[in-house]
């Protein structure tokens, strides 16, 4: 029998399916790829209105669903806080919709489907959505699992890996135990409140030491979401093993999906606050900020760096939620808002640049199939209109002016600065030292991030695929990254309207609108007070640019000079190659070295010999491995302690039947003198 020809194979291929004519192969394969991102867009579209209304209008737009149990509806509600959260979701969410199509191309013919992606997808979102809509305990908890759950089968969508099963895991596993503490901490609220929904819980009559309680179980289950250390093993493990646009509403969103739970909890259910609460929150805060970003420094894995990079920038949050609940305590509520201002800006700050290089970085995955530092480099010949996008994520979270993340960090400094106006001593002296450490926080985060460009866009390739890499041809995959790159200048250069736009917000939680936010007018920024300090953003954007024109016009339009082409600087090893060149461990060495005993550092070095007995070396062979001390600190000796309780536990199961029939008899015989 003749094999049919070519072009009749191929009309066949084409025949409708399912009596549907519109409906051919590759056209359900490109619907099953974009339907899912296109219901992420209108989603996020309709939570940035949404949150805009709230926060414009001021007003709380209350439900009730007849869900749930039967004495106990769904009760949903929209204040100003939750419409800040939707805008922080929504942006995002939208670069996701548009980047996701062209991403997630190369998953069309492997072996995950890609219905189940989007599935788990679109139930992450809505957990997410339903967090920041829930006005009682009882639905809280059942829209943060479902967010938990369902993005614990994104984490392990790509399961045949062991490390993203075993990640997955992890991050199951912490989350559950989040999820304990939270619950019980809305337990103690209504123990005293006499009901689940929210109304309730604020009337709770507490006493300080239950108030406490409440407080600790609640910074517990709320940080361990967030990350915040020692609770943050699961995100550095998790957070590479999604696919990277879930990596990117994992980072950028769930994240401060937690903080809006923290502070929703700490600012909105809890009242009065306690200086105390606001000491721990800062050291806690402050610890993962540093540590987070010493951590991130020496990672080699591009999504795992960033994945320490969100532990700093989570703790740099809680510093200000810190400094926020300090002052509110002690009698100084223009301080509190300023500090609250501080951690919601640079929780939507988080947002947009870290969903940005997250993008950045599966896009330069899905080009090269490369995630290590380490074989990078010169990406900005190849790929330069992702290499300006990825700059300007870079300058954002490195804080420079006039980006966003210079913003919120300038706001959390000047909250710091005014801790003169305290009473207590002590807390006089803390938060300067809080202060300093995060002042070396952010000198650690430019660093790390001129590592992450320097190797990785310039230089010269260090693998075939590198250097065989091209710009990404779907439109979509540069339009979601320049969407979030277009708010990071935006909300850089004109952060005062969005600071009043938080005036509804502020008045809801703290009862105060900070009076003096544009006393010098909308260009400048003035925290405090005019004679305390101000900052233009558009100004010193208008400066950098005039001193750059300045430059380019001294040096080459009225000289008339060429530009001179030369060799770069050798080092006088008579030729750049990537062999000679900065590696990201020979970046980060200096660092290490310094703070040695923060780390856990493994260094091997194997010789290659030759010669008569071996005695030519021919060649070194170095590596080194940095773990994380919280790991051996921390979880090691739980997990060996918990095998062991397994072990001794299972001793009861011997396999005979008389056994069992005695410990049913003992157990009746106890149950019922516990009756009696």
């Amino acid at each position: 029998m003749k094999k049919a020809p070519r072009h009749l194979a191929r009309i066949e291929a084409e025949l409708p399916v399912r009596g549907n004519e519109w409906l051919t192969p590759g056209r359900f394969s490109r619907l099953t790829r974009t339907a899912p991102f296109a219901l992420l867009g209108v989603s996020g579209g309709f939570a940035v209105l949404a949150g805009v209304i709230a926060l414009l209008g001021g007003a709380t737009h209350t439900a009730t669903l007849p869900f749930g149990l039967p004495w106990l509806s769904w009760h949903l509600a929209l204040d100003p806080l939750a419409g800040f959260f939707f805008c922080v979701l929504g942006i995002p969410l939208t670069a996701v919709s548009l980047f996701g199509p062209g991403y997630v191309r190369e998953f069309e013919h492997g072996k995950h489907r890609l219905s189940v992606l989007g599935f788990f997808t679109g139930l992450f979102v809505a957990g997410m959505e339903l967090v920041l809509l829930a006005d009682d305990a009882f639905l809280f908890m059942i829209a943060w699992e479902l967010m938990s759950v369902a993005s614990y089968f994104l984490v392990a969508y790509q399961h045949e890996h062991t490390t993203n099963r075993r990640a997955a895991f992890l991050y199951l596993l912490m989350a559950e135990i989040g999820a304990i503490a939270i619950i019980l901490a809305f337990g103690v609220l209504a123990g005293f409140g006499g009901g689940l929904t929210f109304e309730a819980l604020r009337g709770a009559a507490l006493n300080p030491v239950w108030a406490s309680i409440a407080f600790v179980l609640a910074l517990a289950g709320f940080g361990m979401k967030a990350g915040l250390v020692p609770l943050h093993a699961w995100l550095p493990e998790a957070h590479p093993a999604a696919p990277s646009h879930i990596s990117a509403l994992m980072s950028g969103v769930m994240l401060k999906i937690a903080v809006y739970g923290f502070i929703r909890f700490a600012f909105d259910l809890l009242d009065p606050v306690f200086w105390q609460w606001g000491v721990l929150v800062l050291l806690i805060g402050s610890t993962s900020a540093v540590l987070g970003i010493l951590y991130a420094l020496q990672q080699q894995n591009l999504k795992r760096l960033l994945a320490y990079s969100s532990v700093e920038n989570v703790g740099i949050i809680f510093t200000a939620l810190g400094l926020a609940l300090i002052f509110q305590s002690s009698g100084q509520p223009q301080l509190g808002t300023l500090g609250l201002v501080a951690a919601l800006l640079h929780s939507l700050n988080h947002a947009l640049f870290k969903s940005l290089l997250f993008l950045g970085a599966g896009a330069i995955l899905h080009q090269t199939h490369e995630q290590s530092l380490e074989n990078m480099g010169g990406l900005i010949h190849r790929m330069p209109k992702l290499a300006a996008l990825f700059l300007v994520g870079t300058l954002s979270i490195a804080a420079l002016p006039p980006f966003n993340g210079f913003v919120s960090e300038w706001l959390i400094f000047q909250t710091a600065l005014q801790a003169g106006g305290i009473q207590s001593g002590v807390l006089r002296s803390l938060i300067p030292t809080a202060s300093a450490v995060l002042a070396l926080t952010s000198a650690l985060a430019a660093t790390c991030f001129v590592k992450v460009y320097g190797i990785a866009f310039l230089g010269l390739p260090r693998s075939r695929h590198i250097a065989h890499a091209r710009e990404v041809r779907h439109p979509g995959m540069l339009a979601g990254p320049a969407l979030l790159a277009t708010c990071c200048v935006l909300f850089g250069v004109l952060p005062t309207p969005l600071i009043n736009a938080l005036g509804t917000l502020t008045q809801q939680l703290t009862g105060f609108v900070l009076p003096n936010i544009s006393a010098l007018g909308w260009l400048w920024l003035t925290p405090v007070s005019p004679e305390v300090a101000a900052y233009s953003p558009a100004l010193v954007l208008l400066g950098t640019v005039a001193v750059g024109w300045l430059c380019y016009y001294l040096l080459y339009r009225r000289t008339g000079l060429e530009p001179r082409r030369a060799e770069p600087w050798d080092c006088g090893f008579g030729g750049l190659t990537p062999r000679t060149q900065y590696t990201s461990g020979a970046f980060s060495m200096p660092i290490r070295r310094i703070f040695e005993p923060v780390f856990d550092t493994r260094e091997t070095v194997e010789e290659q010999t030759d010669g008569p007995a071996n005695t030519r070396v021919t060649g070194l062979r170095y590596q080194f491995q940095v773990l994380d001390r919280a790991w051996l600190v921390m979880y090691e000796p739980s997990g060996r302690a918990i095998t062991r309780l397994a072990r001794w536990v299972g001793r009861l199961q011997t396999g005979n039947i008389r056994t069992y029939l005695g410990y049913s008899f003992f157990t009746l015989i106890v149950l019922l003198w516990v009756v009696s």
